[in-house]
C-alpha cells in the first residue's frame, strides 16, 4: 500500500480545499442557522466535476479514483456536512449502483446527466418500520399484465428527497419473498403518484435536505427495473458499501475541522497568563483528536486502496465507517470542551460539527450494526469481506 499521493490526487484535494475556503466556509454558519440549502454551492460542486468524480468519463464523470473521492469528501465535510451528504446519496448510493447494474440505455438516460451534475439523485431504502432490517420493508412494486410495475408505499429519512430528479427505490416485487423478494427501480420524481416532503426539526445538518417519499399507484416502465427482479437486496448492499465509504471519508474531514478549530483557539485563548494550549488537560483533548484523525484516515485509505484494485472491501469500509464516525463525534465533543462556553455558541463552528456528526453514527449502518459485522468476521460467521 503506497501512502504517497499522486500529483493528480494532491491537485484535486487542493482545488476542493480552495473551493470550500472560498464558497462554503464563509456562509456555513449563516446557512446552518437559517436552515438554508445553498443550491449555488451544489452548482459549484457540479462545475468542478464533484458530482461524478468516480464515474468514468464515457458516462459524463471525471474518471477519478477512490483516493480522490475520499479526499473530496474530507475537504467538503471540513466545510459543511450537508454537501458531503449529497455526494453520499447522489454519487455513492445512486450513481455507482447505476454504473454497476444499469443497462447501457439506463446509463445513458440517467447516469450521464447525474454525473454531469445536470440532475440529482437520491436513494430510497429506509422506511418507517424498516431500517437495519431491510427485509421488513412494506413498499411494493407489483408487476402488471402489461409488464409495468405498480409502486405503492413510503420511504423516510431520504437525503435530498425533495431536490432529487431521479430516485433509486427498493420495493417488494414478491411481498412474501423476504430478501429475495426485493427489487430496485429507477423512479422519476415528476411521475404521477410520486410525492416528496421535507422533514423539519432535525438535530443537525440544518443546511441540508432530508425528506420522505410517497408512492401512490406509480406506474414504473419495465425498462426502469435495475438489475434483475428479486436482485434488489444485493444491489442495496453494494450501494451501502459505496455510501459508507463516502461517510467515513467525510467524517475524517469533521475531525480535521475540529482539530484545526481547537488548536487555533487553544493558542489564542489565554488564562492565567498563558495560552490554554499549555495546559495538559487541553493537550490531552487535542491528542485524542490527532489520534482519531490519523487512524480514521488510514482506515479510509485502506478501503480506497482495495476499491481501486477492484477488491471486495465490505469489511474494511465497514470498519472505516464505524471508527471514523465515532471519532468525529468524539472530536466534536472535545472541541466544545476546549472552547468552553464559546463552544456551546454558534459564534464558533464546533457546536455545528457536534450536531452534524451525530447522524452518521446512525445512517448507512448504525454503530451497532458495524460492530456486529466486525465481530462476525472475526468469529468466522461471515465470509471474509462478505
Amino acid at each position: 500500500m503506497d501512502f504517497d499521493l499522486t500529483d493528480e490526487q494532491r491537485s484535486i484535494a487542493e482545488t476542493v480545499r480552495e473551493f470550500v475556503d472560498r464558497r462554503v466556509l464563509p456562509v456555513a454558519q449563516e446557512n446552518d442557522i437559517n436552515h438554508y440549502l445553498d443550491m449555488g454551492i451544489i452548482e459549484g460542486m457540479a462545475e468542478l466535476g464533484l458530482l461524478g468524480a468516480p464515474i468514468p468519463t464515457e458516462y459524463g464523470g471525471s474518471g477519478l479514483d477512490y483516493v480522490c473521492e475520499a479526499l473530496i469528501c474530507e475537504e467538503i465535510e471540513r466545510g459543511e456536512s450537508a454537501f458531503r451528504t449529497l455526494i453520499s446519496v447522489h454519487v455513492g448510493l445512486n450513481s455507482l449502483s447505476l454504473l454497476q447494474y444499469g443497462t447501457e440505455e439506463q446509463k445513458q438516460k440517467y447516469l450521464v446527466p447525474m454525473a454531469q451534475g445536470e440532475k440529482l439523485g437520491c436513494f430510497g431504502l429506509t422506511e418507517p418500520a424498516a431500517g437495519s432490517d431491510v427485509a421488513a420493508m412494506l413498499t411494493t412494486a407489483i408487476k402488471q399484465p402489461d409488464g409495468t410495475y405498480l409502486l405503492n408505499g413510503q420511504k423516510n429519512w431520504i437525503s435530498y428527497a425533495t431536490e432529487a430528479d431521479y430516485e433509486l427505490v427498493f420495493a417488494k416485487t414478491d411481498p412474501k419473498g423476504g430478501h429475495r423478494g426485493i427489487s430496485a427501480f429507477i423512479v422519476e420524481r415528476v411521475w404521477d403518484g410520486v410525492e416528496a416532503r421535507r422533514i423539519p426539526n432535525k438535530l443537525g445538518i440544518w443546511a441540508g435536505s432530508t425528506g420522505e417519499l410517497f408512492f401512490s399507484n406509480v406506474q414504473i416502465p419495465a425498462e426502469n427495473l435495475l438489475g434483475e427482479e428479486g436482485g434488489g437486496f444485493k444491489i442495496a448492499m453494494h450501494s451501502l458499501d459505496q455510501g459508507r465509504f463516502t461517510v467515513a471519508a467525510g467524517a475524517v474531514g469533521v475531525i480535521r475541522a475540529c482539530l484545526e478549530a481547537s488548536t487555533t483557539y487553544a493558542n489564542e485563548r489565554h488564562t492565567f497568563g498563558q495560552p490554554i494550549g499549555k495546559y495538559q488537560f487541553v493537550q490531552d483533548m487535542i491528542a485524542d483528536m490527532v489520534l482519531g484523525y490519523e487512524t480514521s484516515r488510514l482506515l479510509v485509505m485502506q478501503a480506497a486502496w482495495k476499491k481501486n484494485r477492484g477488491e471486495r472491501n465490505t469489511r474494511e469500509t465497514s470498519l472505516a465507517k464505524w471508527h471514523a464516525t465515532e471519532s468525529a463525534f468524539n472530536a466534536a465533543n472535545l472541541a466544545i470542551q476546549v472552547h468552553g462556553a464559546y463552544g456551546y455558541s454558534a459564534e464558533y463552528p464546533v457546536e455545528r460539527y457536534f450536531r452534524n456528526s451525530r447522524a452518521p453514527m446512525i445512517y448507512e449502518g448504525t454503530t451497532q450494526i458495524h460492530k456486529m459485522m466486525q465481530a462476525e468476521h472475526a468469529l468466522g460467521y461471515r465470509k471474509m469481506n462478505g
